[in-house]
């Protein structure tokens, strides 16, 4: 990877994990506002319910497309940890164009989805259903170009998903 790409893609990686972290604070501050408000002043903040859970909808997603590493996502390699080398290339390109297959196959009906929720508002805030719903396309497009990142892994250059003793020793050398 030459190094304007590499730095650019840290700089993106950097930024998505800002986004997530500081949806994380907000989320914070707003759910200990609900507490208070609700249980201190005996004054339920109903906007509070409705914000907290659109947070919530977009810092998981976020988090899991941008900002969760690939190997920490979750995985059932019991059996790929058992295959040879070459096999566990095949089997990581097998998986790698299923799961873009279906990220790809949601994008357009998600589009319709978000698009259809334009005319429709939050109870609370009154904010399109649209904007809340968003971040499942943005999750779409983005796992599936992750997935396409690490098909060309696995495929220019060969990269094979690692055994565990193999991820934790070269963590460990960093």
């Amino acid at each position: 990877m030459s190094s304007r790409w590499h730095r650019f893609v840290l700089a993106l990686r950097g930024a998505a994990d800002a986004l997530v972290g500081a949806l994380l604070a907000a989320l914070f501050a707003i759910f200990v506002l609900q507490i208070a408000f609700r249980y201190l002043l005996n004054w339920p903040l109903g906007w509070t319910v409705e914000l907290c859970l659109t947070m919530w909808l977009w810092l998981v997603l976020l988090g899991a497309a941008l900002s969760v590493p690939e190997r920490e996502h979750v995985r059932f390699d019991l059996l790929l940890q058992k295959l040879p080398r070459r096999a566990r290339r095949l089997a990581g390109i097998a998986v790698a164009l299923a799961l873009f297959s279906g990220f790809a196959a949601v994008i357009e009906p998600s589009w319709e989805y978000v698009s259809f929720y334009r005319i429709k508002r939050s109870a609370t805030l009154r904010i399109p259903l649209s904007y809340v719903f968003a971040v499942s396309l943005v999750f779409a497009i983005a796992m599936a170009a992750r997935q396409l990142w690490v098909l060309w892994r696995l495929v220019k250059k060969g990269d094979v998903p690692r055994e565990p003793s193999e991820e934790r020793f070269s963590a460990a050398a960093k």
